[in-house]
């Protein structure tokens, strides 16, 4: 377990809807197994009491939560990285890869290579908990496309925040999610290391994309880099470079990246026109990408399936995710 990374629910096997009394339950008959004056272990007695000392503290709790779970046991970088290597590499290992070296193998095995189209895969699987052992999630929770929704904040300019949240949601789960049955949209988070917030997060097997959205007026624009150009005009995006740098941080077996969707006022997809400057084309190849309608479908869609396993469902990685809504 100490070379593992586990968050505090898991290490007292509690879902992260466990009630007050539920985790009472669960320490005391994690700690009368593990205690090390019945012969338990040390180490993990010290995880199980760290455990019930946050969820018991409801102040704790919240705040680990938002943390996305990164004061949890282990969590170092290489940690995590190590663990969900091991469970992507097992999954590989049930879906069309032989290990053995030939033509006639290499072609299986490209034939065989999993899509961003396939039915969804749930790792851990649901059918290989041992009995008595609770999921990571309730099922129906992790079947779930979109989680969450925007939050009101701020008094002025809310209704068009809101209203430009809501069409970048909408363009999601309209033309992105139905290509992709493992995607899953996940609205209001708390911005990691920061009291700020993002519009939306999509994660889709070990691909993630932070998403925001801006409204700009009519014409033809030019992307540097760092802001939009409209003849003499400048519009800043998003700042969204160290909030994909810090889950970037949290999920090391994840590939972070960060999008700005860019808005017309005549609702057209194809609008604004955008010109780009080199090397700063909106295919996920960069920290920040930005894109009118049309084109961000096309460059997330790509993004999500060019992934690895990018019809998993991690349920570890969606948890923590889900744990970070306000």
């Amino acid at each position: 377990m100490s070379e593992k990374f586990l968050t505090h629910y898991q290490v007292l096997g509690l879902p992260r809807t466990a009630t007050e009394r539920d985790i009472k339950i669960a320490y005391r008959k994690a700690a009368r197994i593990a205690h090390p004056d019945r012969g338990g272990d040390p180490a993990m007695f010290r995880q199980i009491t760290q455990a019930y000392e946050v969820l018991a503290n409801p102040d704790k709790r919240s705040a680990y939560d938002k943390s996305y779970g990164a004061t949890g046991p282990s969590s170092s970088p290489a940690s995590k990285a190590s663990t969900h290597a091991q469970a992507r590499e097992s999954y590989r290992g049930t879906s069309g890869s032989t290990g053995g070296f030939s033509g006639f193998t290499a072609q299986r095995q490209q034939k065989q290579r999993n899509t961003a189209g396939d039915p969804a895969v749930y790792v851990p699987a649901f059918e290989d908990l041992a009995p008595g052992e609770s999921p990571i999630m309730p099922r129906p929770t992790a079947a779930q496309p979109v989680h969450g929704a925007p939050r009101k904040r701020g008094v002025f300019g809310a209704a068009s925040r809101l209203a430009r949240e809501a069409r970048t949601a909408q363009l999601i789960m309209q033309q992105i999610q139905p290509a992709i049955p493992a995607a899953r949209l996940i609205n209001g988070l708390s911005a990691p290391h920061s009291n700020g917030y993002l519009d939306h997060v999509l994660v889709s097997g070990y691909r993630i994309a932070i998403i925001g959205s801006m409204l700009v007026p009519e014409g033809a624009f030019r992307w540097d880099g760092n802001v939009l150009l409209h003849g003499s005009k400048v519009a800043s995006p998003p700042q969204l470079i160290a909030a994909a740098r810090g889950f970037q941080e949290l999920f090391p077996e994840c590939n972070v990246t960060a999008w700005v969707c860019v808005h017309s006022n005549t609702g057209n997809l194809f609008e604004p026109v955008i010109d780009y400057a080199r090397g700063t084309e909106p295919d996920g190849s960069n920290a920040l990408n930005v894109a009118n309608a049309a084109r961000f479908v096309r460059e997330v869609k790509q993004f999500l399936s060019s992934g690895p396993s990018p019809n998993v469902v991690d349920l570890h990685v969606l948890d923590r995710l889900i744990g970070g809504m306000y």
